[in-house]
């Protein structure tokens, strides 16, 4: 039996079948939970791995520690299971993420795509797992060499467009990134990441008006309907506002999209909020409490930290913002002890990134403003290593410029504003920067 695109697939079950084809749905539009498909396949056929194989790499996937433990027992169980060759190497792909070993898991998922560039399974968790990387390049090419065998008919062919154009944006193909994301949207899917895929190409480029219009008039396709990017693209959405120096409005899109998102229980949800307060403080705005708010929600999962460098460092952020800088110590030490011993690539995340990242902005948080650039000047040239995309890893920058501006090393934030400014243009947030680095 072969799915829509021809993969082969060991189950005779057409309904099982039809609930994988829908959770590869949900799992390329981010709408709805995949979970409740894969127990309809699960349950129309038992004894199919891929069910099980599939839910542990979406578990994986939203890259929380509590979620290792059931995504190891759908493992479990997907190996008692019957598989192909193919639903095989999905499970050996799995088994190497859940081990931390995200780059041998990309690894497999490629070499599934080499016998079945159709794969949407492969294409789709390999993509999230490069920009976990920070790996640009093949946020590009790895669509590339599958994207021409695709058809155009297939119900899945605007999602595959989607994440070709966010690789694109992500190697500064700007113009091409745009058309391909406005592309994969002209037929009326609804697909959140192209339209994540353009606002970062007008995020990159200033265009803080176009940026504001472009999502709001985009709403249908990633506010609505319970989607996992909703928060992600109203933070795209606030930054906008920052850049237009309307900080007032920043904080209205904190307070209605962002900080709502912040209870449940996704880590990525948590990311979000620091990095959109954090930011706000950098520019002199007064956020009140709501440091404390999100500070003590992160708290409560303190057990998450140490899994991924890249979170572990927004929720010292958090720490830092309400002021408890002695707890953000505490967690740097919490993070120095796993990344001495954890396997996996996460170890030389935290230590090449994330550690210098994290006493940076203690350092910036203490008013240190020279040990703070020590810290974060060095980074501009490894930071992709730990993941995330330019403009998110962008804080880093902005936390240098400001500490530049306020201790020592004045030319070195002048250097960097004059990057900005031929990247973004005169915008009123780089006319800020530029009042205040003289």
């Amino acid at each position: 039996m072969q799915d829509r695109r021809g993969c082969p697939v060991s189950t005779a079950s057409k309904a099982a079948l039809d609930h994988v084809e829908q959770a590869l749905w949900r799992l390329s539009s981010f709408y709805g939970d995949p979970l409740g498909d894969l127990d309809a396949a699960s349950a129309a056929d038992p004894g199919w791995m891929l069910p099980h194989v599939m839910r542990a790499g979406f578990l994986l996937s939203l890259t929380e520690r509590h979620l290792l433990a059931p995504a190891r027992e759908a493992l479990d169980e997907a190996a008692r299971c019957h598989g192909n060759e193919r639903e095989q190497a999905h499970l050996g792909a799995a088994q190497r993420a859940l081990a931390g070993d995200w780059q041998g898991a990309c690894e497999l998922w490629e070499r599934v795509l080499l016998d079945h560039p159709c794969d949407p399974l492969a294409l789709q968790l390999a993509h999230l797992f490069d920009f976990y990387r920070g790996d640009a390049r093949e946020l590009r090419l790895r669509v590339a060499r599958v994207l021409p065998q695709w058809s155009r008919d297939d119900a899945l062919y605007p999602y595959v467009l989607g994440m070709y154009a966010f690789g694109l944006e992500e190697n500064h193909l700007y113009p091409q990134a745009e058309a391909v994301g406005r592309e994969a949207l002209d037929g009326g899917a609804r697909v959140p990441w192209a339209v994540h895929a353009v606002t970062h190409v007008m995020e990159m480029q200033g265009r803080h008006d176009d940026g504001r219009a472009w999502l709001q008039s985009q709403r249908r396709n990633w506010s609505e309907d319970d989607n996992g990017l909703r928060g992600h693209n109203a933070w795209h959405l606030a930054l906008f506002h920052l850049e237009a120096m309307d900080l007032d409005g920043a904080q209205r899109v904190y307070d209605g999209e962002v900080a709502p998102l912040i209870e449940g229980g996704l880590t990525l949800q948590r990311l979000d909020a620091a990095a959109l307060l954090w930011r706000l403080h950098l520019l002199g705005a007064d956020v009140g409490s709501r440091w404390q708010a999100l500070a003590a929600r992160w708290a409560r999962d303190t057990d998450a930290i140490g899994h991924y460098a890249f979170n572990d460092a927004h929720a010292l952020m958090a720490r830092l913002g309400a002021g408890d800088v002695s707890g953000a110590e505490a967690l740097l030490a919490q993070v120095i002890d796993q990344a001495q011993t954890q396997p996996g690539l996460n170890r030389a995340m935290a230590q090449e990134v994330g550690l210098p990242l994290m006493r940076g902005l203690i350092a910036f948080a203490r008013q240190d403003w020279d040990t703070a650039v020590t810290h974060l000047a060095p980074l501009r040239a490894v930071a992709h290593r730990f993941g995330g995309s330019h403009a998110q890893r962008d804080l880093i920058d902005l936390t240098l410029m400001s500490a530049c501006a306020r201790g020592a090393h004045r030319s070195l934030g002048r250097a960097l504003l004059n990057e900005r400014v031929l990247a973004k243009g005169p915008t009123p947030q780089v006319v800020h920067w530029r009042s205040r680095l003289g």
